[in-house]
């Protein structure tokens, strides 16, 4: 989360703190603690228990990390957009025949099994690769949707007994999309099964996660857009249901 290699426990007014500088990065980083404290409608003091919990010793620390942080996304944006490279995809393909990853698939399935509803989520292109898993998964699984906006369709309109009923795939290839994560930090998530595709493991949503199935495979940006490829994550969609759909129909 942020700069944060783990995701910090948070009450609801420093989730709304959160929002508020997921949302103006950059402004952040030249503002004083009482101007963030009007922005935000919560006291100084409860800023000053945020930074704490982000392993800062006050808000004068919090804006130096997020100005390198910034610097560091900046970085990896820059980077140039490189040629089709077909090896990157027959090396992922490889790796799905690995121990590893068929240890991950078998924790996902046993995970999807147990519940009886599946909802996906993804903001950008994750959303499209959401809008097709739901669309593959209920003509092949059980019945799946999609939350077409996590920001319009906040959690509480979700029942607590349909949460519970419900397995949750989050798509993300950075896995530090601050929608995606504020939805899965949300305490009604706590009895529901939640599995990622992140093309790291390393990432806040799949330290969020049931269960995480990465990809690994090369970033890539263009005019500092994510561009990186959404192939793996289309592969491991289409592996999951269609390994399901195989075992219940040989029984």
């Amino acid at each position: 989360m942020l700069f944060l290699d783990s995701t910090p426990d948070l009450t609801d007014l420093e989730l709304e703190i959160y929002k508020y500088i997921s949302d103006h990065l950059q402004q952040t980083t030249y503002m004083r603690i009482r101007e963030l404290s009007k922005e935000t409608h919560v006291s100084v003091a409860t800023i000053q228990r945020f930074c704490l919990k982000f392993d800062c010793s006050g808000f004068s620390e919090f804006r130096i990390r997020l100005k390198l942080f910034l610097q560091e996304m900046k970085s990896e944006r820059t980077k140039v957009l490189t040629p089709v490279d077909s090896s990157v995809y027959v090396d992922f393909l490889n790796r799905t025949d690995g121990i590893n990853f068929q240890e991950k698939i078998n924790e996902a399935i046993q995970s999807l099994n147990e519940k009886e509803i599946i909802l996906f989520i993804g903001v950008g292109s994750s959303n499209i690769i959401a809008e097709y898993g739901a669309l593959y998964f209920s003509s092949l699984f059980k019945m799946a949707f999609r939350i077409e906006d996590p920001v319009t369709n906040p959690i509480t309109y979700l029942s607590k007994d349909f949460l519970d009923k419900a397995c949750i795939i989050a798509l993300s290839v950075s896995g530090e999309t601050p929608e995606v994560i504020n939805y899965l930090s949300n305490f009604n998530f706590k009895d529901s099964s939640i599995i990622s595709i992140t093309n790291s493991s390393q990432s806040t949503v799949a330290k969020l996660s049931t269960v995480n199935i990465p990809y690994y495979i090369t970033k890539e940006s263009s005019n500092e857009q994510d561009v990186t490829s959404q192939l793996p994550a289309l592969f491991i969609i289409e592996y999951l249901a269609k390994s399901i759909h195989h075992t219940r129909n040989a029984k």
